[in-house]
């Protein structure tokens, strides 16, 4: 759980609302918690989000595989749940 406060996908209206829809498209689904993090700003909820893309799937010499791994270790080092 995030310690700022976050808007939950209840309760999401307009850009916000159609952002994690796209995110997440399973209605009865949770966004994540490091995404609503940034429910407050959605143009940075936004460009999180592509960052993340390019990240995880664009063009590297890392193999999908080594990019998860990393994103684990990270997590586990910042005591974050992956």
């Amino acid at each position: 759980m995030s310690w700022i406060k976050t808007i939950d996908r209840s309760e999401a209206e307009g850009r916000l609302k159609k952002i994690y829809d796209r995110i997440c498209p399973a209605k009865d689904k949770e966004i994540a918690e490091i995404l609503k993090s940034h429910s407050l700003n959605p143009r940075v909820l936004e460009a999180h989000v592509e960052l993340y893309k390019n990240i995880m799937f664009g063009k590297s010499n890392l193999s999908r595989s080594d990019r998860e791994m990393v994103a684990v270790v990270v997590s586990k080092i910042n005591h974050c749940h992956y």
